[in-house]
């Protein structure tokens, strides 16, 4: 509590040591001359005034003296009257001798044996030109205050004298000197008496009115205490006081009293605490809408001040594009009447408008990407606190004076608007329809087109907080997401470019929340992979695995919604979903085995050959794929053989047809002398109809503008079985029993003639190729009788042709095994069929290509003739 020497001195009831009331009371005589600062609490009147000034007391003396003079015989008769003036002259003698022995002694006694303590300040009304204050409290003379022995003793004898002080209605001026002396208030205080005796108590209750000076003075002062300028505040207070004591008019007291306040000394902002938002829409005219917010709030009113705020009338603003200080206007707000109580919790709503969005407060700020808007937003989505700032209205609302809005319509108070963090804002993050892009091998590198590139429906449900009770939609969404595979980061999906969407509201069931059901259609999004080995691992397990790939997306997204206040972007709302990608296989490689047709030789050397086919394929996925260009290479047993090469490919779901395919063959030019050993024995095992596989791998060239992507792939290899060439039906082949024949494994020679007595034979081979003549160049054979039994040999030099479809060899000599069970066999088959088999070495030229590779052969049906 206060307890200033300087504090007002107050009217009220006095109480004496012993607790009795003693009634205030006011004197309303002629105002007395103005004494200076130093003029003690009990002044003496100066010399000079009116014969009718002279006081009572001096009056009484002088009649008394004249009295004696004139007849000593009365004095018997009034004894008693004379002693009763005797000692009331003593009185006023100490009184006035005090007032002149002793006056700043008196005043170092008031100013440290003051004390006020307030119980209680409230505002009764507002007027028209101010406030009508109500100020309670306890005045009191406090001695022992008083350090001095001298000036204590003193002063009590003095108080105690005069026993209470009355005050005549003075007004009481504030001044500023450090803000050239402005002019801060005027206050209007009533007569007011107390009982000036140590330790006396005088309860305290007056009406005060109270009028603001210079208003733009204040409102300078009170912009520095916001922005944080004001470390300290002078403040001086003037006032001329007249006095009186009992029956003595102890004249015009002058007071000046300066007061520092600093640190602790200054108010500051109460906080506030938010405790509801709600947003909904509102009918402003007939063909206009806008939106309200309302916005319940709690603060703790710390001071024993009890009033009540009138309806008032705010401008929110937000910061601008512009320099420090440049707000823009969001909404107007209202108040309505708000009871505050000393001491306790005050709970009160305000109420906003904002009735449309400039442009400049949507509108993206130079050199940045966001508008003053999405800032605001932003923040507040995030659970970030950011600033709103404050501005009292121009006009004042209802019944409200209008010193009032004069005084707060240019005073911008900063506010921290508290965020709110929205746990999976959106959920259900998915997409579908999958298609994916291999990057553009002739784009340029580091362009969208240099990257893989996906297609999709990307779905969302986006959760609509409880404070917005307004019909929304979303027009347009954009985002960058990043990929996730085990925690590990695949890359970045660029959405920066707007895609267009729509939206369906989907109600609250149960104890969910509202939402809003996006769906977007995203077209040829660049996938920047941004770890090659997590991208392997990804392939691997979509075409290995034989379950779904779950693939973990983190985007940010912008969305452009449409309210009552028109379209305006949410920038940077956090998304976070799954995406389960099917297995590209069920494990194995059996979905990914082309079937190889229409081939063709286009040039070959004495090592290699380019052939174009026509490749069949199955994609058992939902995805599909855009491939402009790649190169894979094809190896066997770990060694490269050659590649293949396929351009302006597209993959869909299901049956892919007719897709040209470049191979070339050259395994003694990639893989040296190892590489044409193994490509001559897979040639052999392949014509011999064996199981064999050809090892699919990416290298750095797969891709040419992606040379990272064609490397991290490289460790994937997809085995996969050799492709089965279908030659042609032999059109003079009898019909026979050929249930036990491989219909799958390739059939190159159909069946034979063996002729006993000239001892040669013919065959019937069926070439695969359609466009190109096969010349055998070498055969050395030796036929068998139940896989064991030798019927004979053939070893012939003379090349001769196959050309496409079934050709008949020309005779061949035949050394037969006359001592032989196969030879026997043949004989007692003469008119009839046996089935035989057949090793050889043979050997083959295309083009310029030579190879003699080995064959074996089983169920050959030979037709014996004599």
């Amino acid at each position: 509590m206060s307890d200033h020497p300087t504090s007002s001195l107050l009217r009220g009831a006095e109480h004496d040591r012993d607790g009795r009331d003693v009634a205030a009371h006011s004197i309303h005589s002629p105002a007395s001359t103005r004494s200076d600062e130093s003029t003690p609490l009990l002044s003496r009147e100066q010399n000079g005034q009116a014969h009718d000034n002279t006081s009572p007391a001096t009056r009484s003396i002088q009649s008394l003296e004249d009295e004696v003079g004139d007849s000593k015989s009365k004095i018997q008769r009034r004894w008693p009257t004379i002693v009763a003036l005797s000692v009331l002259s003593a009185v006023v003698l100490v009184i006035l001798g005090l007032g002149f022995a002793a006056p700043a002694v008196v005043e170092e006694y008031a100013k440290a044996a003051t004390v006020f303590e307030p119980t209680d300040l409230s505002i009764d009304s507002f007027t028209t030109s101010g406030v009508r204050a109500r100020i309670k409290g306890k005045f009191r003379l406090d001695g022992s205050r008083v350090e001095k022995k001298s000036v204590r003793d003193l002063g009590r004898a003095g108080t105690w004298i005069a026993r209470a002080v009355e005050s005549r209605e003075s007004r009481v001026k504030v001044y500023l000197p450090e803000y050239d002396n402005i002019l801060l208030g005027t206050a209007t205080v009533p007569p007011i008496t107390v009982d000036i005796r140590d330790g006396h108590i005088t309860p305290i209750d007056f009406l005060t009115d109270l009028e603001p000076g210079d208003v733009d003075g204040i409102r300078r002062i009170a912009n520095d205490w916001i922005d944080g300028r004001l470390g300290s505040l002078r403040v001086q207070g003037q006032a001329d006081v007249p006095l009186k004591s009992g029956i003595f008019n102890l004249g015009t007291q002058s007071i000046t009293e300066t007061l520092l306040f600093k640190g602790h000394d200054l108010p500051t902002l109460p906080r506030y605490n938010i405790t509801r938002l709600n947003f909904h829409e509102v009918e402003l005219s007939d063909s206009e809408k806008g939106m309200a917010a309302d916005v319940s709030l709690t603060l703790y009113n710390e001071y024993p001040v009890t009033f009540t705020v009138p309806p008032l009338g705010f401008d929110i603003l937000v910061p601008g594009c512009g320099p420090e200080g440049t707000y823009e206007l969001l909404a107007n707000a209202t108040t309505e009447e708000i009871q505050v109580m000393p001491k306790q919790e005050i709970a009160f709503t305000v109420g906003g408008i904002i009735r449309q969005l400039p442009d400049t407060l949507t509108s993206v700020c130079p050199n940045t990407k966001t508008s003053p808007l999405d800032t605001l937003l932003g923040k507040y989505i995030s659970g970030a606190d950011s600033t709103v700032f404050v501005r009292g209205a121009n006009a004042p609302i209802g019944d409200t004076p209008s010193w009032i809005s004069d005084l707060i319509k240019d005073v911008i108070v900063p506010l921290p608007f508290p965020g709110h963090s929205f746990d999976s804002l959106i959920r259900d993050f998915s997409m579908t329809n999958v298609h994916l892009s291999l990057p553009d091998p002739f784009a340029d590198p580091d362009t969208p087109e240099a990257q893989p590139q996906i297609s999709a429906t990307v779905k969302a449900l986006v959760n609509l907080p409880e404070e917005m009770n307004f019909p929304i939609g979303v027009s347009r969404v954009r985002a960058n997401a990043d990929v996730f595979y085990h925690e590990r980061k695949l890359g970045i999906l660029d959405l920066h470019k707007w895609q267009e969407a729509n939206s369906t509201r989907v109600e609250a069931h149960g104890e969910g929340q509202p939402g809003l059901a996006v769906e977007s259609v995203v077209e040829k999004a660049p996938l920047n992979i941004t770890d090659d080995e997590v991208f392997s691992a990804v392939v691997q397990d979509l075409l290995f695995g034989g379950k779904n790939v779950v693939l973990g997306v983190k985007a940010i997204v912008d969305v452009e919604t449409e309210t009552a206040l028109g379209k305006f972007v949410v920038r940077d709302l956090p998304a976070e979903g799954e995406v389960p990608v099917k297995p590209l296989t069920g494990g194995d490689n059996q979905s990914f085995v082309p079937q190889v047709g229409d081939l063709k030789i286009l040039q070959t050397t004495r090592s290699t050959f380019v052939i174009e086919a026509k490749v069949n394929l199955t994609n058992p996925t939902n995805y599909s794929a855009v491939v402009p260009y790649i190169n894979i290479n094809m190896l066997n047993n770990g060694t490269l053989l050659g590649f293949a090469v396929t351009e302006n490919v597209r993959i869909v779901p299901g049956e892919n047809d007719n897709i040209l395919v470049m191979a070339t063959w050259n395994p003694s030019g990639l893989g040296g002398e190892q590489g044409r050993i193994i490509g001559k024995e897979l040639l052999s095992q392949y014509i011999s109809g064996f199981n064999t596989t050809l090892t699919l791998q990416t290298h750095n060239g797969t891709i040419p503008n992606h040379p990272r992507l064609g490397a991290a792939l490289s460790n994937i290899k997809l085995e996969i079985p050799t492709p089965k060439l279908s030659p042609p039906k032999n059109p003079n082949r009898p019909d026979w029993d050929d249930d036990n024949q491989d219909d799958k494994s390739p059939r190159f020679i159909d069946d034979a003639t063996m002729h006993l007595i000239s001892s040669t034979a013919s065959f019937t081979l069926l070439s695969p190729l359609h466009y190109s003549t096969v010349y055998v160049t070498h055969i050395n054979a030796t036929a068998y009788y139940n896989h064991t039994d030798p019927v004979g040999e053939i070893v012939y030099d003379i090349p001769f042709a196959v050309r496409p479809g079934a050709t008949t060899s020309p005779r061949l000599p035949v050394d037969w095994s006359l001592d032989s069970v196969g030879y026997e066999a043949v004989r007692q088959a003469l008119g009839g069929t046996l089935k035989l088999d057949a090793k050889a070495i043979v050997g083959i030229r295309v083009g310029q290509w030579t190879e003699r590779v080995w064959f074996t052969g089983g169920g050959i049906g030979a037709r014996i003739q004599i």
